[in-house]
């Protein structure tokens, strides 16, 4: 901490003497009390032209308790809602109201998937209207077109009210070596740190960081919020010593009770039974408003293809890590489009739909996989609870694995709870309690020896060591889609910089980084300005309108290219 506050100052010593202007966009003149009060003007004002559904009932009363809870002293605490129960903006009320009454100094939110920070940090600029520029954005997402100059030097350390970033960055932040990264420390002392989607911090590194979270509240001030709605077993216990002693539940069981919003019946698979993708592709075509869920990319475009077949056109959407990011969202908002006017939607997804995307579906097919995920794509279905009845999650057993690691065990702990528990409630928090506890047990939670790494003083060792993503194996493609070559043209011209490589990565597919370094040598792939990898004009073949990226094409040179001028 102490050298986080050196870095910082020595920064802002340098800037100072040659650049003098940009200390002054750094400033920030709103106080937490103006956020917090700011936004009870907005939640008033929502509930009260809100219908009076017990939807809109229990997110009432489950901000109220939050509000209350926040006079609480410091330290850990869980807030567990159910999908649908208002948990972006009751995480925000307690969290502001409870620094403003502690005198703690900013609300760090810390989300793993951009896609939710993005859906996120609109939700509290449209409830801080007038004060939105309190909210900074720091993640690699951030739209340049968009981004102000106050955000771009408040991500730099921090200095801001309300921070709102991905979790690899908060957490790597705590075991970084590097004074660019280490400068915003400092600023994580006395902060209210909601910890979102919080059943996605991986298993292997869960010591040093349930370690790194309990210095925080116990040296360092700090309130720490683990936020979700499948509340993974992270307090300590007998036998889980790695636990954060003492958290408290900010809504209690009898307002946020998860049969209220009970709004999707779930379907149970036969277990050993596997269900060939002709007959799940049979299923898919016979439901008008339908969402199919699989485990890999090439699943994806197979399942995609069988319903075509079935249906007799290719109307059916798809969804994958194939696609780039710009593609993703033009297929989402074509979803939308087809809902409003009231179009048939089947959509044909990998696990990334699951990830903060705001879609909502009568019918939701989805593998068996870790009952969090299961959770994820019940979250999908019958979201708002329009429907007359209940919608359908159908689990089925796919003919495929999921990938290797925490997934496939995951899958394996679903299993053995489903063996135990034939009728087991998917929406009760003591599953997922028995859920987390076995997949914890399952699993070395410092893998890579971090803890001991820190206890011998080795921080270039821990820095190397903690990753909260391992990305070695992999690396990004610019692919032929959309206005990609007018960007690519002014990288060329002007050279890199963090705006213009923020707007590529709009543009970008992750492919194994041994396939791109194969194409970089048979020249199928160029750099741009020594930096971008990228598939020429050539190869545009190798990019389908529906599916994305086809590895097996690159190579085939498109015909036009092939036709002498």
């Amino acid at each position: 901490m102490l050298f986080s506050l050196l870095c910082d100052a020595d920064f802002l010593d340098t800037e100072a003497f040659f650049d003098a202007s940009r200390g002054a966009k750094r400033e920030v003149p709103v106080t937490l009390s103006q956020l917090a009060e700011r936004l009870r003007g907005f939640l008033d004002e929502k509930q009260r032209v809100a219908p009076d559904t017990e939807v809109n009932r229990v997110r009432r009363e489950v901000l109220s308790a939050a509000v209350e809870a926040a006079s609480l002293h410091p330290g850990v605490f869980s807030l567990t809602v159910p999908t649908g129960g208002g948990k972006t903006l009751t995480s925000m009320a307690f969290a502001l109201e409870h620094a403003r009454r502690h005198g703690l100094q900013r609300v760090i939110v810390a989300i793993p998937y951009t896609s939710i920070i993005e859906q996120s940090a609109d939700v509290y600029r449209q409830a801080f209207q007038g004060l939105e520029h309190a909210v900074i954005e720091h993640h690699s997402a951030v739209d340049p077109e968009k981004e102000t100059a106050l955000n771009r030097v408040a991500s730099e350390n921090w200095d801001a009210p309300v921070i709102v970033t991905t979790t690899v960055q908060l957490l790597e932040s705590l075991f970084a070596r590097r004074p660019s990264a280490c400068r915003k420390l400092h600023r994580v002392a006395r902060s209210v740190i909601v910890l979102d989607e919080a059943q996605t911090l991986p298993p292997s590194l869960l010591a040093p960081i349930l370690d790194g979270l309990g210095a925080l509240v116990k040296d360092y001030d700090c309130s720490v919020v683990i936020c979700t709605a499948t509340q993974p077993a992270l307090g300590r216990r007998p036998d889980f010593q790695e636990g954060l002693p003492g958290a408290r539940e900010i809504v209690p069981a009898s307002v946020r009770a998860f049969e209220r919003l009970r709004r999707v019946r779930v379907r149970w698979p036969t277990l050993g039974r596997k269900l060939p993708y002709t007959e799940l592709a049979d299923a898919v075509a016979a439901e008008r408003d339908v969402l199919a869920v699989v485990h890999l990319r090439d699943d994806a475009r197979r399942l995609c293809e069988l319903v075509d077949e079935r249906l007799g056109h290719q109307e059916t959407l798809h969804l994958s890590a194939l696609m780039c990011p710009e593609h993703r969202s033009e297929v989402l908002a074509d979803i939308k489009a087809r809902k409003r006017r009231g179009e048939p939607v089947r959509l044909v997804a990998t696990q990334l739909v699951e990830a903060g995307v705001d879609l909502d579906f009568r019918v939701v097919f989805r593998g068996l996989g870790g009952l969090d995920s299961l959770a994820q794509a019940a979250g999908r279905c019958n979201r708002e609870g329009l429907l007359d009845g209940l919608g359908e999650l159908r689990v089925y057993e796919p003919e495929t694995q999921p990938p290797r690691g925490v997934p496939r065990a995951a899958q394996d702990v679903t299993r053995g709870l489903l063996e135990q528990a034939p009728d087991l409630d998917l929406f009760a928090p003591a599953s997922f309690q028995r859920y987390f506890e076995r997949l914890y047990a399952t699993r070395k939670l410092d893998e890579k020896g971090i803890q001991d790494l820190r206890a011998k003083l080795q921080f270039e060792a821990v820095s190397k060591a903690f990753k909260l993503v391992e990305d070695d194996w992999s690396a990004s493609v610019v692919v032929p889609y959309g206005n990609r070559e007018a960007l690519l043209d002014v990288l060329r011209q002007l050279g890199p910089s963090r705006e213009r490589l923020r707007a590529l990565q709009r543009f970008t597919v992750t492919v194994p980084r041994k396939v791109r370094d194969a194409w970089l040598v048979r020249e199928l792939a160029r750099l741009a300005a020594e930096t971008v990898a990228y598939l020429g004009p050539e190869h545009t073949s190798a990019y389908h309108e529906r599916f994305g990226l086809l590895l097996d094409r690159v190579g085939i040179l498109d015909p036009a290219f092939l036709i002498p001028g």
